[in-house]
């Protein structure tokens, strides 16, 4: 009897171990359908330093730290050559909005992170700044996307519903932040 529990198990657990396999999809086909397998990316070019990065942040399931450097430090403060680690959920709202917006070119930097002595001094000079701003905190980045209106930018990142959107149609930028929703 146990000889046939046996035979019985091990065809039953070849068999089994065969049918399982043959369910599971590719490991390139998982990737496809799994949004949290799928790269992420973005393309950055700063206006004030004249740099540039290509970097996926994102796939496997994690962040990547290298990716994430090589943003953190395009939206450093260039005035004070101080990197900040950003909010992820910074990237994560722009890798949306540039999806939904099917836009794969380079996001032209204005601001990003700002230290508390640069935005003091920014302050001084224009009525515009905020003196808690969300750049100081790692949390907000001035973009423009060259090619888009800037009008359909903001609605884009309005209908986001992830953070602060503020228009700046003069200065031609939006600002997009991980704070609470609002809109100026």
């Amino acid at each position: 009897m146990s000889e046939i529990c046996t035979l019985r198990r091990r065809l039953l657990g070849g068999a089994g171990a065969t049918l399982l396999l043959a369910g599971i999809p590719s490991v390139a086909h998982a990737s496809r359908q799994n949004p949290a397998a799928q790269a992420k990316s973005l393309r950055f070019y700063n206006r004030h330093t004249g740099e540039r990065t290509a970097s996926d942040f994102w796939g496997d399931g994690d962040y990547h730290q290298d990716g994430l450097s090589q943003l953190d430090t395009i939206l450093r403060d260039h005035r004070a050559d101080e990197v900040a680690p950003m909010d992820r959920g910074l990237y994560e709202l722009l890798y949306q909005l540039s999806q939904k917006l099917d836009y794969n070119k380079e996001i032209h930097i204005i601001s990003g992170y700002r230290s508390m002595k640069t935005n003091q001094m920014l302050a001084a000079r224009s009525g515009g700044v905020a003196k808690k701003s969300f750049h100081t905190k790692a949390m907000a980045v001035d973009i423009a996307m060259p090619g888009l209106e800037l009008a359909k930018v903001r609605q884009a990142a309005l209908e986001l519903q992830t953070g602060g959107v503020g228009y700046y149609p003069r200065s031609g930028f939006v600002h997009v932040d991980t704070g609470p929703v609002r809109r100026w």
